[in-house]
């Protein structure tokens, strides 16, 4: 489905991370929609690095961008030498997904370097070229703070993967409120739990819709943190792409949510997956992260009022869409 009405036709677009899970769905939406745009995608590409926790230092994959019309620009945010390859480009667009979003990764210094960091460079680029912004936050900012979940409001976040996002969000605060310029616009969606077409090369970080539906798949089986009864706000990728080019009209700068607005738990993940793939066990476990969300859910108000957002899939909705891609993957796998 066309979110906006703007062919976008000859419109410089850059799409960092665009090698990664929301990245390359972003690129497969405007190619689709938007051929006449300028693609360019930015990304480090997967190797054989990883950190402490065994999880791959880099998500993004090229079978993500098999079909893909655009210029590939190899780089890593965390290094100057490669942000300056886009020197010689002014973008009308930029959706900077790019980030490392691993929640039990411990560098510190690595996580804030690369995410908080970098966004100071796309920043000038927009001033430079009086174009937008659109960049990945995260609901990993409000931590285990009561829901529903409000920008501005109980943001204190659990690991330094959230710490690094509202870094950036409070970085844009400070130019909303300090700059009377209305030549560039910077939007931050703040990501709630994301599913979809496109996550399988996160591994150990994808979805758990995705990890429990292969689980139950492999194994008849699946394991759960007691007692499965976690609650999160599960946003389908479809809706995640039309948040991103519906920001593209925005008239402001700005914070918003971008989830269903709904809390569900991951035993109705279960129950939705045994409609699809029958009957499985299910054995609950401990959690051992002390950092772990317990209850997430979009306040999506201004969202809807300023982006005109519009969330189209619930969890049974999206499962339902995302299940036959999830058995290619599981027959792929064997």
């Amino acid at each position: 489905m066309k979110y906006i009405y703007d062919d976008l036709q000859g419109k410089n677009i850059l799409i960092t991370g665009g090698a990664g899970f929301i990245g390359s769905n972003i690129a497969h939406y405007l190619n689709k929609y938007h051929p006449e745009s300028n693609i360019f995608i930015f990304d480090k590409f997967r190797d054989n690095t990883t950190f402490e926790n065994g999880n791959f230092t880099s998500l993004g994959h090229f079978k993500n961008l098999l079909n893909i019309k655009g210029k590939i620009i190899i780089g890593d945010l965390a290094n100057k030498n490669d942000l300056k390859k886009l020197d010689n480009y002014k973008f009308d667009y930029i959706f900077h997904q790019g980030a490392i979003s691993d929640t039990t990764c411990k560098d510190q210094g690595l996580i804030l370097k690369t995410n908080y960091e970098s966004l100071e460079y796309f920043i000038d680029k927009v001033k430079e070229s009086e174009g937008m912004l659109i960049y990945a936050s995260s609901a990993a900012i409000y931590g285990n703070s009561s829901a529903p979940n409000v920008v501005g409001d109980g943001e204190n976040p659990e690991n330094v993967y959230g710490y690094s996002k509202l870094l950036m969000d409070m970085r844009l605060q400070e130019i909303i409120n300090n700059s009377d310029d209305e030549n560039f616009k910077i939007i931050s969606l703040r990501y709630f739990n994301v599913y979809g077409k496109g996550e399988y090369f996160k591994g150990s970080t994808a979805s758990m819709v995705l990890q429990l539906a292969l689980q139950a798949l492999k194994n008849k089986k699946v394991k759960l943190f007691e007692f499965g009864e976690q609650l999160r706000d599960f946003i389908y990728i479809k809706d995640v792409i039309q948040a991103n080019i519906k920001a593209i009209e925005s008239n402001k700068s700005g914070v918003y949510n971008v989830g269903s607005g709904q809390a569900r738990s991951f035993n109705d993940i279960i129950e939705i997956l045994k409609l699809h793939l029958g009957d499985f066990e299910v054995e609950y476990i401990k959690n051992p992260y002390n950092f772990y969300q317990n209850h997430t859910q979009a306040d999506i108000s201004t969202t809807i009022k300023d982006l005109f957002y519009e969330p189209r899939y619930t969890l049974e909705t999206g499962i339902e869409d995302y299940i036959d891609e999830i058995k290619r993957i599981y027959k792929d796998e064997r």
